[in-house]
């Protein structure tokens, strides 16, 4: 029993090893009418949620009383204090976090050394989360494994937050792409993620909610190739690069998405002027 809480109870990462978002502990507690923390500062963040009862936060930027469903945001290097009510102490869950992609992480779901605080409705499942995260450093055995959970578990915390406060997200930039350039981007994405696959410009078209001829036609506009023309071009130039390594012609041909090896070097050849096994010599005497 922690001597300032009526209950507590804690999980610690044993290796938090992940550079952008590494849990470095998370726990439970209903501290002791009036308990307070700081003024202190911390070297990682912390983020407490209110699951009942109330009590108060202080940083360098913002005062607040806060009750159930509120969130309140401790940033590295900042000022804080934060107290429990004298009557109707708060029952809080917490997490701490470190990692180069925090900051942003925050930023994205309208967090902010300036905006420390939101306001969520379903506790229950705040609470749940809360749990997870920290039930993933009470079973040691895989720490590596438990560690990878964590940080999930935490980035659905996040969307939660983010969920439930969209008024707070950062404003959608002025300059938004209109929806002609939505769909190509929509397209070229599609393309750059399937070109290794047998991949239907009628059945890419039809899944993206566009006709086949008006998608070809946008897409031309905008790129000055058709989709085919635009997946045969990187199909053709991801074969460049893995022509410089160690794979087979036949390799290499399926690992751009060609069934048939001599069809490949056939298009090979078409596009380049010369067959993968040429190519690969140039490549080897420069």
């Amino acid at each position: 029993m922690n001597p300032e809480h009526y209950d507590f109870t804690a999980g610690f990462n044993l290796l938090p090893e992940e550079q952008d978002l590494a849990v470095l502990f998370s726990g439970e507690g209903r501290p002791y009418p009036g308990h307070k923390i700081g003024p202190s500062v911390h070297d990682y963040y912390l983020i407490h949620t209110v699951l009942s009862g109330e009590g108060s936060f202080q940083s360098s930027t913002v005062t607040q009383r806060c009750r159930s469903g509120d969130t309140f945001v401790i940033f590295p290097g900042s000022l804080f204090s934060y107290q429990a009510d004298a009557h109707n102490p708060w029952h809080y869950a917490w997490v701490a976090l470190q990692g180069t992609a925090v900051t942003s992480l925050l930023s994205n779901i309208g967090i902010t050394k300036e905006r420390p605080l939101l306001q969520s409705g379903n506790t229950l499942e705040l609470h749940s989360l809360y749990e997870r995260i920290r039930l993933c450093f009470q079973q040691s055995a895989y720490p590596r494994l438990e560690s990878l959970e964590a940080s999930g578990w935490t980035r659905l915390l996040l969307h939660h937050f983010g969920r439930d406060n969209l008024a707070l997200l950062p404003a959608r930039p002025k300059e938004m792409p209109d929806i002609i350039d939505r769909q190509i981007d929509q397209a070229i994405r599609w393309i750059s993620l399937q070109f290794h696959q047998q991949i239907s410009i009628d059945h890419m078209a039809a899944t993206l909610g566009y006709h086949r001829a008006h998608l070809s036609k946008v897409f031309k506009q905008k790129t000055g190739l058709s989709p085919k023309q635009y997946l045969l071009k990187m199909r053709m130039d991801k074969a460049k690069g893995l022509l410089g390594g160690p794979l087979t012609i036949d390799q290499v041909a399926s690992s751009v998405g060609f069934n048939d090896a001599l069809y490949f070097s056939r298009q090979f050849r078409k596009f380049s002027g010369m067959s993968p096994s040429e190519y690969r010599s140039v490549l080897r005497q420069e």
